[in-house]
């Protein structure tokens, strides 16, 4: 009789909380943009520099945090990244100048990589059945958008009644908080087979195949859309967007201005990519992972120029959170699953951290170009516009990949 493994595993379930409480932090970064902009009389380049360095030090760190937790265990990577986290939004919040903001987000940012998906997606892929993999990377990733869903919003809450400052240093305190959960996330060993290919081996093969060199440059583009979006969305609504009806169902459910509406759009985002992600994790089972990215980045492609195209009102911008959301994270199970499938599960945390690390390179370009592209034309469209170009690159660069899994090679 063959057996039936459960998905919803205590690695899993941890993973899933630990991944939300990250992201939902990360996610709200947008929020703060004019509030300390507005404290300090900084242009707005200067803020954005700082998510911006935040994304490229995630980058640089999630392959370093995937080979930490290959080498000492994930708990310990996990706990260092906790720590580090906590440690960048403590000294950030007691930070008066552009350079101090700028140099504590690379702890932020290598602190969102010990606790972000490289080194989660790793020991999650490990503790799955074969025939569950793909579900429970996607419902993983689905967590981080749970945590988008509430981040942004809390935020703006809080600032209400916080200053910026207090809000940092509960965001910190709630970092630790989530390590109490650490002891019921074991993943088993992988395979003697596995064990047997060192990883100068592995990432030497890897480095050789153009499919891996594919996938590297197709998620520059996700990086891209994403770090812009989540840095500068609630501030291009909010200073960009018609103002909303008084009389409206927005203005019913207690959205009355277009601040509070920027940081709902992230909330819809992340809410929409619940399904979006899930979607595509059942999907990846059934179809090749290269076309179902392909049609995402397509999908994106279409749904920035179609809004940038259009007069902004605030109907548009609830459209284009669902449509873009739907899409948003979509593409990291597919593409840690791509990864896993081509070169197996031992070393998956650092082979793709590597390619994460592109990811993060177009999240620092989005953002920072963003806050610079504002400083110079006073809005954000032609950023928006090479963010349609680059989605374009994507859909297109996944197409050649081939799927079949790499054949190890001798050194």
């Amino acid at each position: 009789m063959e057996q039936r493994h459960s998905i919803f595993t205590p690695v899993l379930i941890v993973g899933c909380i630990i991944i939300l409480v990250s992201f939902a932090v990360r996610a709200s970064f947008g929020v703060f943009q004019i509030p300390i902009a507005e404290e300090f009389g900084w242009l707005r380049s200067e803020f954005s520099l700082a998510i911006a360095i935040q994304n490229l030090a995630w980058g640089i760190g999630q392959p370093i945090f995937g080979a930490i937790a290959e080498k000492i265990g994930d708990r310990k990577a996990i706990i260092l990244g906790a720590v580090t986290y906590a440690a960048g939004l403590v000294l950030s919040s007691f930070a008066v100048s552009p350079e101090a903001h700028q140099l504590y987000e690379i702890l932020v940012g290598f602190g969102i990589a010990g606790t972000g998906f490289g080194v989660i997606l790793a020991v999650v892929g490990r503790a799955s059945s074969d025939e569950n993999r793909s579900m429970s990377l996607a419902i993983v990733t689905a967590a981080g958008s749970g945590g988008q869903v509430f981040g942004a919003p809390l935020a703006e809450w809080m600032l209400g009644f916080l200053t910026w400052q207090s809000t940092f240093l509960v965001f910190a305190a709630a970092i630790l908080a989530m390590l109490l959960l650490l002891p019921m996330m074991r993943a088993p060993a992988v395979s003697k087979v596995e064990l047997e290919e060192s990883m100068g081996a592995i990432l030497r093969r890897a480095f050789r195949d153009p499919s891996y060199t594919l996938i590297f440059l197709g998620f520059f583009s996700c990086g891209y859309q994403l770090g812009f979006i989540t840095a500068h969305f609630p501030a291009m609504i909010t200073e960009m967007c018609g103002a909303i009806d008084p009389s409206g169902t927005l203005a019913s459910i207690g959205v009355s201005t277009t601040s509070a509406l920027g940081a709902v759009a992230i909330s819809l985002i992340g809410l929409a990519n619940i399904v979006g992600t899930l979607t595509a994790g059942w999907l990846g089972k059934r179809f090749q992972k290269k076309y179902l990215l392909a049609w995402i980045y397509t999908g994106r492609t279409v749904a920035a120029a179609v809004f940038i195209l259009l007069p902004i009102t605030p109907t548009s911008v609830v459209i284009f959170s669902i449509a873009m959301g739907s899409l948003w994270l979509a593409t990291v199970p597919l593409t840690s699953g791509l990864v896993a499938h081509l070169y197996g599960l031992r070393y998956m945390g650092t082979l793709y951290g590597i390619v994460f690390f592109s990811h993060q390179l177009g999240s620092f370009m989005g953002v920072w170009l963003g806050g610079r592209m504002y400083d110079a034309y006073g809005d954000y469209t032609l950023v928006w516009w090479i963010g349609v170009g680059v989605g374009a690159f994507s859909a297109i660069v996944h197409l050649p990949i081939r799927e079949k899994r790499a054949l190890a090679v001798a050194a």
